[in-house]
């Protein structure tokens, strides 16, 4: 005699009694998709280096972040490929540059959805360094926080939510807040990459967003990887600035810099998931070493649970498919 198998239910109920326990809850809400947006109609072109992204224009980037929102993904972050580049980066403050007019296509098309821009130089500079250079070829840090603040102040202009300056240039959280302060944006908060490390999980990205320096490197201006302490240091200034939110960059190798923001400052922390993190989990579930999913979902849980307010993640519509299925 044929007797029923019972053990799927009794699993599904191990599975619920677990949940019921769990200390850390990974939500659709804390998730943020970065979107790459380039002049021109019509395009959506793959990243070779980070599967599942693409170079979007401005009318297909507008579906992007429309199908984001149906998901429940509350917010995207923009970075933009100008059509020209010179040694100032004159396109990241233009009004019609491509940031500006991706913005006004997602908030006309998704008026809801958070919009986020990265505030930076090194997307739009021939030298492809995040500030301003001297004749001598070295980062002229004051000169650049102007660019910075007409940048930000440009993309505000243009209907952006949230700005999130990516550059690392001393006193630039300062002065992006007294330029919008005084141009009526004094309600739109500043996102700021507080601790962002000199680090080598950011290649994918570099292709992505066509920003490798042309000379040198950014460990001049972004922090030692060593360094724990000075990252909180950085995270209490730029809060002294008038940041709102800071993040930690990249996330799954500096969890223990995410948990001390969190609990030092107590200030809401983003936590940047970066393209190299992203690719190596995509490139070892190709080869049938890992099962994509857990790895994505167990990478995704650790940030949480390290303290990350908001997750930046090229998983984002991944993990929110994934978490409105439960």
């Amino acid at each position: 005699m044929n007797f029923p198998v019972y053990r799927p239910r009794r699993m599904r109920a191990t599975e619920n009694l677990r949940r019921m326990v769990r200390e850390t809850r990974l939500s659709v809400d804390q998730l943020v998709l970065p979107l790459f947006v380039i002049h021109g109609k019509g395009i959506k072109k793959e990243i070779p280096s980070m599967p599942g992204n693409y170079h979007f224009s401005p009318d297909t980037l507008t579906e992007e972040a429309q199908e984001a929102y149906s998901l429940g993904i509350p917010a995207v972050i923009l970075f933009g490929l100008p059509a020209q580049k010179d040694k100032n980066g004159s396109e990241a403050y233009s009004e019609d540059g491509i940031v500006q007019q991706a913005i006004r296509q997602i908030k006309s098309a998704s008026p809801d959805l958070i919009v986020i821009t990265d505030v930076c130089l090194c997307e739009y500079t021939s030298h492809g360094h995040c500030g301003l250079l001297t004749e001598s070829g070295r980062v002229d840090n004051d000169a650049t926080l102007e660019v910075l603040a007409r940048s930000a102040l440009s993309h505000c202009q243009a209907g952006a939510d949230m700005v999130a300056p990516s550059d690392m240039m001393d006193g630039r959280i300062h002065t992006i807040r007294s330029v919008l302060d005084k141009n009526g944006y004094s309600h739109i908060p500043i996102m700021s990459y507080a601790a962002k490390y000199a680090s080598s999980f950011y290649g994918p990205f570099r292709d992505a967003a066509d920003s490798t320096p042309q000379f040198g490197d950014r460990r001049g201006y972004q922090m030692d990887p060593p360094n724990a302490r000075e990252a909180v240091r950085e995270c209490r200034m730029d809060i002294q600035e008038g940041a709102d939110i800071i993040m930690v960059k990249p996330a799954l190798p500096y969890l223990d810099i995410i948990w001390q923001a969190k609990t030092s400052l107590g200030y809401p922390v983003a936590a940047y998931n970066v393209s190299g993190e992203f690719s190596m989990i995509k490139a070892a579930a190709e080869k049938g070493w890992i099962d994509e999913k857990r790895a994505m979902m167990e990478a995704l849980t650790s940030i949480s649970r390290a303290g990350a307010d908001i997750i930046i993640t090229y998983f984002a519509k991944d993990a929110a498919r994934h978490l409105n299925r439960l």
